[in-house]
């Protein structure tokens, strides 16, 4: 037994050695031959797909665009860029909740529409769109973290660069474009419970004042969503479809661990800030980590909303996963 267990040892060191002396001429071969925007190598912390990502959806997007919306020459400036307003979002936003308030009075006496195919493909470009503005943060932040550390990573002003700033930006947009969720339900004539809409129109107004705010430690509450709207979206994707799956209730739980992940960055960042502000000012030692980059505004803003996100989600999750057995008869039978 000892003996094979020699043998295989040393197959699979005799196997890396060959990979780690191919594998250079091999790769090289291939940057030799293909697009400057598509080098590979083995996976690093530089890169830590053993691709370079952003090269790739850089040249993607501006192809896509026409040239219209290059990445690498983007620039988010407040008041100048489209949805950088406050008048743009307050529009935005009303209109959501007028449209959805008076679409439900409308729909109050028509056939439900069931728009299944549109359905899924919303549901699938959201998906999509997120599993790609993860991949791209992660490839941004990731040699951040491991080089500089945690701490670092959430309150320097080196973690607000021009790539994340597009990424940051691209995650906002998208959340108007969640708002078609809710346009589904309404035609649909289905429930739009207050978790739902208020989220949706929250979220919209907690990146845009995030955006504004320059908050460093954002990367860490939209890396989580993003990853968190991968699987929701593609349950709903799936739902669509018909098919069943049976880690339906892992969304919300999903959801909640979030939020409360969130909250332990986003209160930690508040507070230091808050510390190191008062006793630079008050001239007495308030125990912190040292100062974080953003406003004020932003980080309190930040903490309300994601409190009242955490406090809802718990709500939802007892409401429909934790009943009693009485209180599921009790709901069968006023169906």
């Amino acid at each position: 037994m000892e003996m094979e267990m020699e043998v295989e040892a040393a197959a699979a060191a005799s196997f890396i050695e060959i990979v780690e002396d191919v594998a250079p001429g091999y790769l090289s071969y291939i940057n030799a031959n293909t697009p400057a925007f598509f080098q590979v190598g083995v996976p690093s912390i530089k890169r830590p797909f053993g691709v370079h990502l952003w090269p790739l959806f850089n040249q993607l997007v501006s192809t896509i665009s026409g040239g219209k919306f290059v990445p690498d020459e983007f620039h988010y400036v407040e008041g100048e860029t489209f949805m950088s307003t406050p008048f743009e979002v307050a529009v935005v936003i009303g209109l959501y909740y007028f449209i959805i308030t008076f679409g439900q009075v409308v729909f109050k006496n028509l056939t439900a529409w069931k728009l299944n195919y549109p359905f899924q493909l919303h549901n699938l470009v959201l998906t999509t769109v997120s599993g790609v503005l993860l991949a791209l943060l992660f490839e941004q932040i990731f040699p951040i973290v491991v080089e500089h550390g945690v701490l670092y990573s959430v309150c320097s002003p080196n973690s607000w660069y021009e790539k994340v700033v597009v990424i940051y930006y691209l995650n906002y947009l998208t959340k108007y474009l969640e708002f078609v969720d809710t346009f589904f339900l309404v035609v649909k004539k289905k429930k739009i419970i207050f978790l739902h809409a208020y989220h949706h129109g929250a979220t919209a107004l907690l990146c845009y004042i995030q955006l504004n705010g320059e908050t460093s430690v954002s990367w860490v509450p939209i890396l989580l969503n993003l990853g968190v709207h991968v699987i929701m979206y593609w349950y709903y994707f799936l739902a669509a479809r018909g098919i069943r799956v049976w880690w339906k209730q892992w969304i919300t739980r999903f959801q909640i661990i979030q939020f409360i992940l969130d909250l332990i960055f986003v209160y930690s960042t508040t507070y230091t800030f808050y510390a190191d502000k008062y006793s630079r000012e008050w001239g007495i030692w308030i125990p912190n980590m040292g100062t974080c980059y953003g406003t004020p505004f932003a980080a309190s803003t930040g903490c309300l909303i994601l409190s009242s996100y955490l406090v809802l989600f718990i709500m939802f999750y007892i409401s429909i996963y934790k009943k009693t057995p009485a209180a599921k008869k009790d709901s069968k039978k006023t169906k």
